[in-house]
């Protein structure tokens, strides 16, 4: 999209003089220094795709891998002895199984969240129970699959399985 003459002091103020300084310099005109903004922006935003995507790819291996390793189902929510999770990771992992289970119950009728809260409470509802506490109830019992669960332990998790707290066990 074309920058209008008329768009030019209102983009200047907008994206900061002081960003636009450098580029300013390097290219002798604050069109082109705007352009080139923009064109870094359109850069940035590929690169997080790229990155998203090997980042997805590497988490499924490492996943894939590792319960290969193991030879269990649900390694992840149920790690095989002697292997164990540090504290800090299996916070992560009973999080992320949080997380996703949200976001299943998210997607439930009241009629099926009230079905869940038959197998959560089944000696019926306590007095003056919290919204909260009883949501909380009926997600424990919502199934989720270990790729949702592992769809939300980020990056940081996974790189933490190559430290030197796993080195022995993985």
């Amino acid at each position: 999209m074309p920058i209008l003459d008329a768009d030019m002091p209102t983009l200047t103020v907008l994206l900061s003089p002081e960003r636009l300084g450098v580029l300013t310099k390097l290219t002798g005109s604050i069109r082109t220094a705007i352009e080139l903004h923009q064109d870094t922006l359109r850069l940035g935003a590929t690169l997080m795709n790229l990155t998203a995507c090997i980042e997805i790819a590497l988490r499924n291996a490492i996943c894939e891998n590792l319960g290969q390793f193991f030879g269990v189902p649900r390694w992840l929510l149920e790690p095989p002895n002697p292997f164990q999770w540090r504290l800090p990771e299996q916070d992560h992992v009973r999080k992320a199984l949080d997380s996703a289970r949200r976001a299943e119950y998210s997607k439930l009728s009241q009629a099926q969240k009230a079905a869940l809260e038959t197998l959560a409470l089944p000696k019926g509802r306590p007095d003056h129970p919290s919204h909260l506490m009883r949501a909380q109830a009926r997600r424990q019992h919502i199934v989720v699959t270990e790729g949702k669960v592992v769809a939300e332990l980020t990056l940081y998790f996974w790189k933490r399985l190559y430290s030197s707290d796993y080195e022995q066990t993985l």
